[in-house]
C-alpha cells in the first residue's frame, strides 16, 4: 500500500475508514458515482485538490479495490477511472451522508458541481411518489449528457445518453442550472431568456423539472 495509516481496529467502521478515510477520498468516489471520468475531468470537478494529491488518492483507492483504471483502445488512448462493484456499494452511504450534511449550520461559498446537483436529485427521490415521474429523461449540460430513469420504486442517474428515446430533454449550461437551483432565477425566466430549453410532452417536462428542483425547493 501507499503508506496510509491504519487505525489498527478490527471494527468494520475503522476498517472502512482505513480505505476511504483520507481527505478527498470520498469526494473522488462521489464524482465517479455517475460513471467513469478521465483524470482531468476529475480534477476539474474537485476545486482545491492538487494533481499530486488526486493522483495519490486514485492510487490508494485503486490499490484497495474501490476504483479501477480502464484504458480505451486506439485511437482514443484515454485512461478512465471508474468504481468497482465494491466502490459502487458506497452510494447509499454517500447519499445518506449528503442528506445529513445538508443540515450542517454553515455552507461554503463555492458553487455546487454538476455531480453534486444530480446526486442531490437522487438523494431527494421519494419512492412513494415514483409513479408520478416514471420514465426516461435526458439532461444536456454544457458538453455532457446525463440520463435519468425512474421506475416504480427507484431513480437511476448516469453520465450517458438515455437508454431509449427520452420522454423529455433539458438543455442548459452549468451556470444557469446553478442559478436555478440557488433560486437566483426561475425556471420560467431561464426558458424565456433562451438559456434553458425543454423538449417533450408537457406532462413529461413537468415531471423532469419536478425531479430537478425537488432537492432545492424549501
Amino acid at each position: 500500500m501507499s503508506g496510509m495509516r491504519s487505525y489498527g481496529d478490527p471494527c468494520g467502521v475503522a476498517r472502512g475508514l482505513d480505505v476511504i478515510g483520507e481527505r478527498w477520498a470520498l469526494l473522488v468516489v462521489r464524482d465517479l458515482l455517475l460513471g467513469p471520468k478521465r483524470f482531468n475531468d476529475l480534477h476539474a470537478g474537485l476545486p482545491g485538490i492538487s494533481p499530486n494529491v488526486l493522483t495519490q488518492r486514485l492510487r490508494d483507492l485503486t490499490e484497495h479495490g474501490v476504483v479501477r483504471r480502464r484504458d480505451l483502445p486506439p485511437p482514443a488512448r484515454v485512461r478512465l477511472y471508474e468504481l468497482t462493484d465494491w466502490g459502487r456499494a458506497l452510494e447509499p452511504l454517500l447519499l445518506h451522508l449528503g442528506r445529513w450534511g445538508s443540515q450542517a449550520p454553515t455552507t461554503p461559498d463555492r458553487p455546487l458541481g454538476v455531480d453534486s446537483i444530480l446526486l442531490s436529485i437522487k438523494a431527494a427521490f421519494d419512492p412513494a411518489r415514483a409513479t408520478e415521474s416514471v420514465g426516461v429523461y435526458e439532461l444536456r449540460i454544457d458538453a455532457d449528457t446525463y440520463s435519468i430513469e425512474v421506475t416504480d420504486d427507484s431513480l437511476h442517474v448516469s453520465r450517458d445518453t438515455a437508454p431509449k428515446p427520452p420522454e423529455a430533454t433539458l438543455t442548459t449550461d452549468l451556470d444557469t442550472l446553478r442559478t436555478i437551483c440557488d433560486h437566483q432565477i426561475s425556471l420560467a425566466a431561464a426558458l424565456d431568456s433562451g438559456s434553458l430549453h425543454l423538449d417533450g410532452a408537457e406532462h413529461a417536462k413537468q415531471s423532469l423539472t419536478n425531479l430537478l428542483l425537488a432537492p432545492f425547493n424549501p
